[in-house]
């Protein structure tokens, strides 16, 4: 997205693509972020209260405890660990080589792009302190808060996924169009759920993007040397 094929960041996108984000988010408080969430959101669906009979709430619900941080950093750590250990046996244990082989690797950086959202999403929910729809009013914010109910901006889940495939889609081009559909369906279920307003979701995805790219763009700089 803000990347070159060299590997380089098109810094004048980021501006633009930052400048974009932040209309979007401010237009959403003030304008469309309690329509859209109207019209998105099942009340009947939401993370505290899941209902079973509804094909649709149990995907969304499902798809939260597969994309949440968590999972996403465990499953990259250990898919990063078992990589070197398999390397360094299968060369009679030269670490050094499994560890230059460990940083060219594709989990790694998957990893490392997971890392850079986790690294920034809570920050950024603290710091901007929005309250959750559960409060129904979206200008409500309390800056600083270290209450979960003041950390909807930006969506962690949303951040963690487009984190993960935007990389895995720059990785792996062909299957790029279903990584991408994959996070806006991710995005799109936070809303479906109850967790989040749209602003959050826009506001994550630009995160997300930005965490691939930048860890593509510094893996590739070192990995050069």
């Amino acid at each position: 997205m803000f990347i070159r094929k060299d590997n380089t960041l098109k810094w004048n996108w980021i501006i633009i693509g930052l400048l974009i984000t932040l209309m979007l988010i401010v237009s959403g408080v003030l304008f469309f972020d309690k329509p859209l969430f109207g019209l998105v959101n099942n009340p009947s669906c939401n993370v505290d209260i899941p209902d079973a009979t509804n094909g649709l709430c149990v995907v969304a619900l499902l798809l939260g405890k597969i994309f949440a941080w968590k999972v996403l950093l465990g499953f990259a750590a250990i898919s990063v660990f078992v990589f070197f250990v398999y390397k360094a046996i299968t060369n009679e244990y030269d670490f050094r080589y499994a560890f230059v082989k460990i940083k060219n690797s594709y989990v790694f950086y998957i990893l490392l792009s997971i890392v850079f959202a986790c690294g920034l999403v809570k920050p950024l929910k603290m710091i901007i302190g929005r309250a959750r729809p559960i409060f129904a009013d979206p200008m409500l914010f309390n800056m600083f808060s270290d209450s979960n109910a003041f950390q909807s901006m930006p969506s962690g889940h949303t951040t963690v996924s487009f984190a993960a495939l935007v990389m895995l889609g720059m990785l792996f081009p062909r299957i790029k169009w279903a990584t991408w559909s994959l996070a806006i369906i991710i995005g799109v279920s936070r809303i479906y759920v109850g967790a989040h307003w749209p602003s959050d979701v826009i506001f994550g995805a630009f995160v997300g993007m930005l965490c691939a790219d930048f860890a593509k763009a510094l893996l590739k700089k070192v990995n050069s040397k």
